[in-house]
């Protein structure tokens, strides 16, 4: 069979961007409009002819609107099977009339839970259960129905209305697979709500994770390879995912990976802050009392590492922090920030060599970042933790030697602490004036963590501080940074060679604090 003509059109929305219009283009197709409640009052003010579903099903709404749509004069007119001799006899029987377009989409849940201080019994009322049926209804008989749920589809699906009288079997298809991947995910939604509520600590039994294709990307992690970024539904904050791109060619699958450690290191900073990413570990990163300083020093961090690196900044940049970037010899593969200034994108965009492949990201204000949690797939599963975000315990810290760090060590060593969380373990991190000047990442040895360190740091090891992302088991790292002239150490502790590691501290006047927290990131 053909597709059917579209004769009438049920319309039942919470949304009512562009419904006007498309309403009143359908009218002057002569489809027949059937609406309920507050969607037929704002039809009928634009004066667009409506019939009352009440007066149709002679049932009237009730309950506050909760039961108004939910009649078999409605479901069987949606699904009915148009080349159903039987169908079609049932409709004729019962003075039933087939509906073969609706335009159906739904109380807004989502943005209702996401207000701060929603009641349980609001978010309740705000769980629609007759347009979901509708919904499922006309997507289920998408040969002959066609299902709109969202105001994006009605320019389309009008021009074929218009053109033909109908739509065509493959938009129906694709009208069908957007509005059951929509009740899944506003079911995901309800479910994820109340679990949550249920749950005082520890995890839900069931878990459903809904996202939505962003966009294609230019390869995965390696050339051979395809891949695409999802966003996750309802997540919300400035994220590298919903970022705003002002300049550069498309992302790739490591370009994001990089964009994101890179806003996760200089997001928790009060001060202006910039990170210098180069294969997911920092290769520099610093604070500074300007974001060009903070810029400045973070990129002296390691500068071979950081040619074709990956920026994270904290603050708006600047014209000044863009001439810095723009000095020969300087190569930047991307920048995320809160914004970036008019005259900073002219320059980033104009002068360095660079200037059209450089990909600038927009991510809007960075507020503080809510504890969540970190999802990573392993083959048959996903493993699930809460995330490292947890501001540190500082009045918890305990300095185990005989000497003391002063005030200014004490605020490296905090720095220093912050650096080595962001840093592939084994992880060692040398610093020195709020600045990475040396990090040892991803060696199966810690031992061979700090000679990296070390090395990288150069001789700027003297009267700088070393990090540990765990304990040190034996005295040998402790002896290998004294000889660098490393002037403080913090570590977690909690090993069973912490006493020896504390005596080689004291034999070389070093100051040590245990924090009692470990960092590793795997």
């Amino acid at each position: 069979m053909s597709s059917p003509p579209i004769k009438r059109a049920l319309i039942s929305v919470s949304d009512k961007l562009g419904l006007v219009d498309f309403a009143q283009g359908l009218a002057a197709a002569g489809v027949e409009i059937y609406s309920t409640g507050g969607t037929r009052r704002h039809l009928e003010q634009s004066g667009i002819e409506v019939l009352d579903v009440a007066e149709y099903t002679g049932f009237p709404e009730m309950m506050d609107g909760r039961v108004k749509t939910l009649h078999p004069r409605i479901f069987a007119g949606i699904l009915c099977r148009h080349d159903r001799e039987d169908d079609m006899a049932s409709l004729e029987e019962h003075e039933i009339l087939s509906f073969e377009l609706v335009v159906v989409n739904l109380y807004p849940f989502q943005a209702t839970i996401a207000k701060p201080d929603v009641t349980k019994a609001q978010a309740i009322e705000q769980i629609d259960i007759g347009g979901p049926s509708l919904v499922r209804a006309a997507a289920k008989n998408a040969r002959f129905t066609s299902i709109v749920t969202n105001p994006e589809q009605y320019s389309s699906v009008l021009d074929e209305v218009t053109e033909s009288g109908c739509t065509t079997q493959e938009t129906r298809d694709q009208l069908s697979a957007a509005a059951f991947a929509m009740t899944a995910e506003y079911d995901r939604a309800i479910s994820g709500y109340f679990a949550e509520s249920e749950v005082d600590g520890g995890f839900t039994r069931n878990m459903t994770i809904s996202m939505r294709l962003k966009n294609e990307l230019r390869y995965g992690e390696n050339p051979h390879q395809q891949a695409a970024v999802y966003s996750m539904v309802g997540y919300s904050g400035a994220n590298v995912v919903n970022a705003r791109q002002l300049n550069g060619k498309d992302l790739s699958y490591n370009n994001l990976l990089d964009l994101d450690a890179a806003l996760h290191i200089v997001r928790p900073f009060t001060e202006a802050a910039c990170s210098v990413i180069k294969h997911n570990n920092p290769c520099g990163a610093a604070t500074g009392d300007s974001l060009a300083e903070a810029t400045r020093k973070a990129m002296a961090g390691d500068p071979l590492s950081a040619f074709g690196s990956i920026l994270g900044m904290n603050r708006v940049v600047d014209e000044e922090t863009a001439e810095l970037l723009s000095e020969p010899g300087l190569f930047v593969e991307a920048i995320v920030a809160p914004d970036f200034s008019a005259s900073a994108i002219g320059i980033l965009t104009t002068k360095p060599k660079w200037r059209n492949n450089v990909r600038l990201m927009q991510v809007g204000t960075l507020e503080d970042q809510q504890v969540e949690l970190s999802y990573r797939h392993i083959h048959g599963g996903m493993l699930v933790q809460d995330a490292d975000v947890i501001a540190d315990d500082y009045p918890g810290w305990e300095v185990v030697t005989e000497t003391e760090p002063n005030e200014p060590l004490v605020s490296e060593l905090k720095f220093a602490w912050q650096m080595v969380r962001h840093i592939k373990s084994n992880a060692i991190a040398v610093c020195r004036e709020q600045s990475l000047v040396g990090a040892g990442a991803g060696q199966m040895s810690r031992v061979d963590s700090v000679e990296i360190a070390i090395r990288k740091a150069g001789d700027r090891t003297q009267g700088a501080v070393l990090s540990s992302d765990a304990f040190f088991p034996f005295p040998d790292s402790i002896h290998a940074a004294a000889e660098a002239g490393i002037a403080a150490i913090i570590q977690p502790g909690g090993s069973r060679g912490d006493e020896s590691v504390i005596e080689a501290c004291n034999e070389h006047g070093i100051p040590m604090i245990f924090t009692g927290r470990r960092h590793f990131k795997h």
